[in-house]
């Protein structure tokens, strides 16, 4: 059975936040025309052909002379009226109001009157076209009568009135046609801009949930990026030290192989809470942590100098009280001392300087690496991790800057908007230096 479309009464379609329901159209008789437009063109059609015929009819038949001219013309302009009715009332009014004009001035010379087409017309500009239509309509309807009536009158004149009587009459009858056909038509289009507006909504909604797990997706990607990445470098580095020294030093080796252990385990608890986010409702719950911040950045480069690398951390200013911008200055550290770690092995000085200022902090990455020689391996990543970081620095309203050092080295420079805040504590606002040697 093929799906319904969206959003019908009977049977709504899902969306991502539930089903949205549109009210039940009221009446079984109203939904039941609504159903079978045709059916409701014919009917209006036949309610207009056949009593108008066999009025003709019984009119030339009881006449002593009957018209055969006029005659054979009132019914042809039944034909063609009806048939007008049956097809352009709801596609084509205008062409409806036309022919119904035609038809009125066709018969009016042989002293006859046929305005229940214009009667049609009139109610279709105004329930499937516009208000302005219904009445330029019903102006020209007037028009159209009023010369009808004058020529009826010349030809076979009343004795119930005159052309100015019976033109009038036209016109009550046709203002009251459309001014019931206005009030449908406005109530119509209210109905469909409301149903639309529904659709709309819906749409949106949906829109919003998708761009909302798409936004969560990329979140979590740069934050799985950030630990595996950061985690694997550090891992290998120490494995290729540890397999260096496993001969001469074997003990230095061990605990360079316990370091990589350590790591390995840290990154895999770090991406067990990540991913605990993406289990399934009925799942285990995900362990709850505290994301990193500025107090587990000296731990950070602790870590790096373990691997060898040597790094020198300076730090100025008071550090302000804003979780995620301190998750965003850790990742950059971690981002710019990985990358250090996996080009920039023969560095011989790393350099992490963080500057917090009123309203801002900016953090800066740089080595002194050597560009490869010879047959030197090169470590070519995807360029995820600079990605990653100009995302996470552009939801903050930041900038980001990361090139070569000139000749020798690499540079990452960020400074990133700090809302104010009470301050995370009374840290001493001078410089203060760790380059790893004990106090």
């Amino acid at each position: 059975m093929p799906d319904a479309p969206p959003l019908t009464p009977d049977r709504p379609v899902p969306a991502v936040g539930g089903e949205l329901r549109l009210p039940k159209p009221p009446g079984v008789i109203r939904q039941f025309w609504a159903r079978h437009p045709r059916l409701t063109d014919s009917i209006l059609a036949a309610l207009y052909v056949v009593p108008t015929f066999i009025a003709t009819m019984v009119i030339a038949s009881d006449s002593p002379t009957p018209p055969l001219v006029a005659t054979l013309l009132q019914v042809v302009g039944i034909a063609i009226g009806g048939a007008a009715v049956l097809l352009f009332r709801r596609t084509r009014p205008w062409l409806l109001t036309g022919i119904a004009w035609s038809v009125c001035l066709m018969v009016a010379p042989f002293g006859m009157s046929d305005g229940f087409p214009i009667l049609y017309a009139l109610y279709a500009l105004g329930v499937y076209r516009s208000t302005k239509a219904a009445w330029i309509g019903f102006g020209g309807s007037v028009g159209v009568t009023t010369l009808s009536a004058y020529l009826e009158a010349w030809v076979a004149p009343s004795p119930f009135g005159g052309p100015v009587a019976t033109s009038s009459q036209y016109a009550a009858i046709m203002l009251i046609v459309t001014l019931i056909g206005v009030t449908v038509g406005n109530r119509r289009r209210y109905l469909l801009a409301l149903i639309a507006r529904a659709h709309d909504l819906a749409r949106e909604r949906d829109q919003q949930a998708q761009l909302a797990a798409a936004a969560e997706r990329a979140r979590i990607a740069r934050e799985l990026h950030d630990i595996v990445s950061h985690g694997l470098t550090v891992m290998v580095t120490l494995a290729d030290g540890s397999a260096a020294t496993a001969s001469r030093d074997p003990e230095r080796a061990a605990e360079a192989m316990r370091s990589v252990a350590e790591t390995g385990r840290s990154a895999l608890g770090e991406m067990r809470r990540m991913l605990g986010v993406l289990r399934e409702p009925g799942g285990s719950p995900a362990e709850l942590a505290p994301q990193p911040g500025l107090s587990a950045i000296p731990e950070l480069i602790d870590g790096f100098r373990e691997a060898g690398m040597p790094v020198r951390l300076t730090t100025s200013g008071v550090p302000e009280a804003d979780p995620a911008v301190a998750l965003a200055v850790y990742r950059l550290v971690q981002e710019g001392l990985t990358n250090a770690l996996r080009h920039g092995r023969n560095a011989q000085h790393v350099e992490v300087r963080l500057q917090h200022r009123p309203g801002e902090v900016e953090v800066l990455v740089e080595d002194d690496a050597p560009p490869p020689q010879g047959d030197a391996p090169v470590t070519r990543g995807a360029g995820r991790g600079l990605a990653g970081l100009r995302e996470r620095i552009a939801l903050y309203g930041g900038t980001l800057d990361a090139g070569p050092r000139g000749a020798r080295g690499w540079r990452l420079r960020a400074t990133l908007p700090v809302t104010p805040a009470e301050p995370c504590g009374t840290e001493d606002p001078h410089e203060r230096i760790d380059d790893g040697t004990p106090e």
